[in-house]
């Protein structure tokens, strides 16, 4: 089957009630399965990344989450693969106090434009990442930003199911729609 979505978890993965994992049930979507969810080495991550990207194309979508959206933002500063877009959900501050020190090196956040179609998702009361900083992020990487309301992480605790606006969101991606 033709992979068109691939989707990045962060740190400890997505549990079986994150919107995440309930997208990897519909056909054409797969995890990037990063080997150590619980202990992220930044440059293992970006390397998982390239593989799976490799594998999937050109015409792939990344659905990425959390730390996922850090990682990458890595990603497309070292590699010379192309993708369509990419969904940022929730992106983590990694240089905020209070980051968990088992993940490594994720900090510096690259500031600079990805070179692909993208859209930064947030929430107004995440506790990973304020609303203000997920903005900044979105500013720097020339992406669309969506504030997505009170959702928390927008995580399984946020109760989303399979997330109908995140899905309408992730379409405009694979689909290039012209409102990006």
């Amino acid at each position: 089957m033709e992979v068109n979505v691939l989707t990045a978890p962060g740190l400890h993965g997505s549990g079986p009630l994150h919107w995440q994992t309930i997208w990897e049930h519909n056909p054409g979507y797969k995890r990037i399965d990063q080997q150590n969810w619980d202990t992220p080495e930044m440059t293992e991550w970006i390397q998982t990344i390239e593989e799976a990207v490799a594998a999937a194309g050109p015409d792939v979508v990344i659905a990425a989450h959390s730390l996922g959206c850090i990682a990458l933002a890595h990603w497309a500063q070292h590699t010379k693969l192309s993708i369509k877009g990419a969904l940022l959900v929730a992106p983590a501050d990694a240089e905020r106090p209070g980051f968990p020190e088992e993940a490594h090196g994720f900090s510096p956040i690259p500031m600079s434009a990805l070179p692909f179609k993208s859209i930064v998702v947030s929430s107004t009361n995440d506790q990973y990442a304020t609303l203000e900083r997920s903005r900044s992020f979105a500013n720097a990487w020339g992406s669309r930003f969506v504030n997505a309301g009170e959702k928390g992480h927008i995580n399984a605790d946020s109760n989303l199911g399979d997330w109908p606006a995140g899905q309408t969101l992730l379409t405009e991606l694979v689909r290039n729609w012209q409102t990006l």
